[in-house]
């Protein structure tokens, strides 16, 4: 996978890896800032970000700091009055980043797949067989700021001219967890959580599920959702592309080779790294169009 991974970075940054050979006299940048968003244990970001920080210095040779931002909005507005030089954003947040701080997408990450999906579920013996069939049900999100758990299932809802107020009850559980827990108990008729792979042999539903009896029915899968991208900031790679690269093969090499892959699991994922394009960020680019998202502080 690895060497896979390292080839398809080689076809990637080619024609840039010509440009970069006509400067030969780029020098290091003084340091280099990498912006990430609060995951879900604030302490073990803070830890992973400052072993990831060490070890990507000794490689590059360059002084590396990282910027936990506080909230989405924030990292973006790093990036675009240059206090971060690149980021870890979310696809939903890559998009808005991409156009109001020149964010250029370089990897993805990769935890069962390069894209995940999302699911509306509900249990068999409900009788609900499409997305119709909700309206006047109970039906549990995730929150009104989770791509998988709320925001593309909206636009499927929103296109069979389903809005929240059609529903009985909207309940919004917190996590994906709690929203499996809510079927569970009978709290809701449907719920919309994430899969990682499209068969939903690795949904929410079988990660969390305590009752190991339960059948649900899979009424609505969406399109693959790209994973989350790690960016740099445009200006910057234009004058530093040598360095960006060779960053790049560091992450990917730190995550490969690391014997506990849970390392770096806030920041770079447990899996693999790989190239990423800004078009495999269409899906998302047309659910923000969709719902005529803003991305606010």
């Amino acid at each position: 996978m690895k060497r896979l991974i390292l080839g398809l970075i080689a076809l990637l940054v080619f024609s840039s890896v010509q440009a970069a050979e006509t400067n030969s006299n780029e020098t290091n940048p003084p340091s280099i800032t990498i912006g990430v968003i609060p995951g879900g244990n604030p302490e073990n970001l803070r830890e992973q970000g400052l072993n990831l920080a060490k070890e990507l210095q000794a490689k590059l040779n360059i002084p590396v700091n990282i910027y936990i931002s506080k909230n989405y909005a924030g990292l973006i507005e790093a990036m675009k009055t240059k206090k971060v030089d690149f980021a870890f954003f979310s696809s939903l947040t890559y998009v808005f980043a991409e156009e109001q701080a020149q964010a250029k997408v370089l990897l993805k990450k990769v935890w069962n797949q390069p894209f995940y999906y999302s699911a509306i579920i509900t249990p068999q013996r409900s009788g609900i067989k499409k997305l119709k069939d909700l309206k006047g049900k109970r039906i549990a999100f995730v929150d009104d700021k989770s791509s998988s758990g709320y925001l593309y299932p909206q636009v499927a809802l929103r296109k069979i001219g389903l809005k929240d107020k059609d529903f009985k009850e909207v309940a919004f559980s917190g996590n994906h967890q709690a929203s499996i827990q809510f079927l569970e108990a009978n709290r809701v008729d449907a719920a919309a959580v994430f899969s990682d792979d499209e068969k939903g042999t690795q949904g929410a539903w079988v990660k969390f599920g305590t009752n190991k009896k339960a059948k649900y029915r899979i009424i609505w899968m969406s399109a693959p959702i790209p994973n989350d991208p790690f960016c740099v900031r445009q200006d910057f790679y234009d004058t530093y592309p040598k360095t960006t690269h060779t960053l790049m093969f560091a992450l990917i090499d730190i995550l490969a080779e690391s014997q506990d892959k849970n390392a770096y699991s806030e920041i770079l994922g447990s899996r693999d790294l790989m190239p990423a394009t800004s078009k495999q960020y269409d899906p998302v680019r047309e659910m923000v169009k969709a719902l005529n998202l803003e991305l606010k502080p």
